[in-house]
């Protein structure tokens, strides 16, 4: 059961990190993924692709448990945790010296592609960004 529920926290931070919200069925154990409607909000293309999905969530409503994609803050609060934990005081600075400043996602980017620190950071995401779906379903399960 704990590697069931291990798969579904990564799925579901999966889905999170790909923009979308996670609509999770306790019951089936079934996930719906759709990418954040305030980007789309009444474009018809976009809502016959995601027909079914929106279809399934709107007739499991009372089912279904909504994962929402992070918010800025949350996503600002674990690139500051990343930039404390690097060993590379150098890096470290300049991280922190970017979230500081104008842009700070683009720029932290663009900084972590350029560097020996891309796997370490997508690896340090994604834990984070599990932990943070796991706490959720803590709550809620």
């Amino acid at each position: 059961m704990e590697n069931s529920r291990s798969e579904l926290i990564k799925k579901i931070a999966q889905e999170l990190d790909c923009g979308s919200t996670c609509y999770y069925n306790p019951k089936t154990e079934e996930i719906i993924g759709i990418p954040n409607f305030l980007n789309f909000p009444e474009d018809n293309e976009f809502q016959e692709h995601f027909k079914d999905e929106l279809e399934a969530v709107e007739k499991n409503k009372a089912h279904l448990i909504k994962i929402d994609v992070l918010e800025s803050m949350q996503s600002f609060e674990i690139m500051e945790q990343f930039a404390d934990q690097i060993a590379d005081k150098q890096f470290q600075l300049e991280l922190k010296n970017i979230l500081n400043k104008k842009k700070p996602f683009q720029n932290f980017k663009y900084a972590i592609d350029q560097s020996d620190f891309r796997a370490s950071w997508f690896v340090f995401k994604n834990a984070q960004v599990e932990k943070i779906v796991e706490n959720q379903l803590n709550k809620i399960t």
